[in-house]
């Protein structure tokens, strides 16, 4: 079974955060809050932790479709290809923020997945912890939501009960506090529009 520690939403705690950095460099497995549901996560420069990831979701890692969480918008353009300036200002006005922007990618996207993906989902939640951890980290961290078996409850909000099913998949368990039910909005941009892929928590509407 994995730690679990416990991490202040608004006030995290250096030490804490470094933990969990430590096991993504090392290549391990966290589960970590974010400003919607609970999602597993790798560090994008660590094959080993990749793979871990997509076992996980029981499938090979250039088959899986991780987001890439962000700390900032000037990150993102590293990984991207140059977009215009509407779909510019869709990002600043979803982001930090219960979004997942599917945008072209570069090269600069990690080599095992180049070979099938051109697109890259973009996540910049509005959760100080996680991006913190992506601050300290120093490039970006691959995610997918932790889901849970259960035929009624779809996503596990406390994150003890997410320890107490999941820990043993896993080398960390960050504790934020009680995460969201709902998943983040996603939207296409690779064509300049937004256009709908799935309602989540953030409204279209306030792209706009």
């Amino acid at each position: 079974m994995s730690n679990i520690v416990k991490i202040h939403p608004v006030n995290p705690q250096e030490k804490h955060i470094e933990t969990a950095v430590k096991v993504l460099r090392n290549g391990g497995i966290i589960i970590l809050p974010t400003d919607g549901v609970y999602s597993y996560a790798a560090d994008i420069k660590q094959p080993k932790g990749l793979e871990k990831l997509a076992r996980i979701k029981g499938k090979k890692v250039e088959e899986s479709h991780f987001s890439f969480l962000f700390d900032d918008l000037s990150q993102v353009s590293d990984y991207t290809m140059q977009f215009d300036k509407s779909t510019f200002k869709v990002l600043k006005r979803g982001l930090p923020g219960p979004y997942t922007f599917i945008l072209n990618a570069n090269k600069s996207i990690p080599k095992i997945f180049q070979s099938r993906k051109s697109t890259i989902g973009i996540r910049m939640p509005d959760n100080k912890i996680a991006r913190m951890i992506v601050r300290e980290l120093g490039n970006p961290i691959a995610t997918t939501s932790v889901t849970d078996e259960d035929s009624v409850i779809e996503y596990t909000t406390d994150p003890e009960l997410i320890q107490e099913k999941f820990g043993h998949t896993v080398d960390l368990v960050v504790d934020g506090g009680i995460g969201q039910n709902v998943a983040s909005t996603v939207i296409d941009l690779t064509q300049g529009e937004i256009e709908l892929l799935r309602q989540g928590q953030g409204e279209v509407e306030q792209l706009l």
